[in-house]
């Protein structure tokens, strides 16, 4: 028998590629998303498949479903998305994980919490390692993403304790790749957008601070690892790619991947924006004999293509216009 699994969020950019690897993998996928920030765009070529059911749905509202595995990526992820609705995405992250949670429990299913590299804030520990407890200012326009992701954890691992429930926790560092929101803000999509245009690429701060880019493939593979290991999982398992590049190092990149006529735009760094990141996995490659395969400019250079067919076809891009956007 087919095992049947949720897939939160699975309209998203992580969520849809999550789907597909896990129909590939003869699963029956239930796919619920409340179209924030996912779009139906991202899941068009899997809704001929049977095993393949979507459904509309906010997770700060209980779910009835029968399911065998949930995957809760439920969450608005970048900054553009998470600080226009600050409170929303604390109740995302916090009601969305209670409920759940709860589904788990009554199901008896296991269930993986998508957290993130963000609970570690502003790094003072580098690279970042799952025992490090973090820099994060809970006052900040980030305080809502950062501290909802931090309750989440504290949920799944008192549901361990208290219910016993199976729990896997990924803290996922930056990923990119096909299927990323145009207008999402995030750096690898907004440096490709400008480079295509030939606009200039705006760089906030010096461009000397560091992030760890992980394609979404590889990411996707790490997932289905951990929700898959064999008995007990203590503790969350850091997902990235460790290979840490400059900012102004990535643009240079994609100007040239792309041929763009782009130059470097400085603006002023905004508030509690990490000087690095970069993940230790250590423990992923011990627990889920996973390391990343992609390298930054192999993965590059199909994101580019993925974006340039988008940019090519207006009435496609029209349909990415983010409503809040503006």
């Amino acid at each position: 028998m087919k095992k049947r699994v949720l897939v939160t969020g699975g309209a998203g950019f992580l969520g849809s590629h999550l789907c597909a690897r896990l129909l590939n993998q003869e699963c029956e996928v239930l796919c619920v998303d409340n179209y924030f920030t996912g779009t139906r765009r991202n899941i068009e070529p899997l809704l001929g498949e049977r095993a393949f059911e979507v459904m509309r749905h906010d997770v700060t509202f209980p779910l009835y479903v029968e399911v065998d595995e949930i995957y809760n990526l439920a969450c608005p992820a970048s900054p553009i998305y998470y600080q226009h609705d600050p409170v929303q995405t604390t109740k995302t992250s916090v009601i969305g994980a209670i409920n759940m949670l709860g589904l788990a429990k009554r199901l008896h299913a296991r269930i993986l919490q998508a957290s993130t590299s963000e609970i570690y804030g502003d790094p003072d520990v580098h690279p970042q390692t799952e025992a490090y407890r973090g820099h994060v200012n809970l006052a900040g326009p980030r305080g809502c993403y950062d501290e909802g992701k931090r309750c989440a954890e504290t949920l799944f691992y008192d549901y361990r304790r208290q219910h016993r429930l199976a729990i896997r926790i990924a803290r996922i560092f930056n990923t990119y790749g096909p299927n990323m929101h145009p207008q999402d803000g995030r750096v690898v999509s907004s440096f490709i957008i400008q480079a295509l245009n030939n606009e200039p690429i705006t760089i906030y701060g010096s461009g000397s601070q560091t992030r760890s880019f992980c394609y979404v493939d590889d990411l996707v593979e790490a997932l289905t690892r951990l929700m898959n290991v064999e008995g007990d999982v203590e503790g969350a398992v850091n997902l990235g790619n460790p290979v840490e590049v400059t900012i102004s190092e990535l643009a240079q990149l994609i100007i040239s991947l792309v041929g763009s006529r782009s130059t470097l735009a400085f603006r002023p760094l905004p508030q509690d924006d990490p000087r690095r990141r970069c993940p230790d996995i250590s423990r992923a490659k011990q627990l889920l004999h996973w390391s990343p395969r992609v390298s930054l400019e192999e993965g590059l250079a199909r994101t580019i293509d993925y974006f340039d067919g988008l940019l090519s076809s207006p009435s496609e891009a029209r349909k990415l216009v983010w409503k809040a956007a503006s």
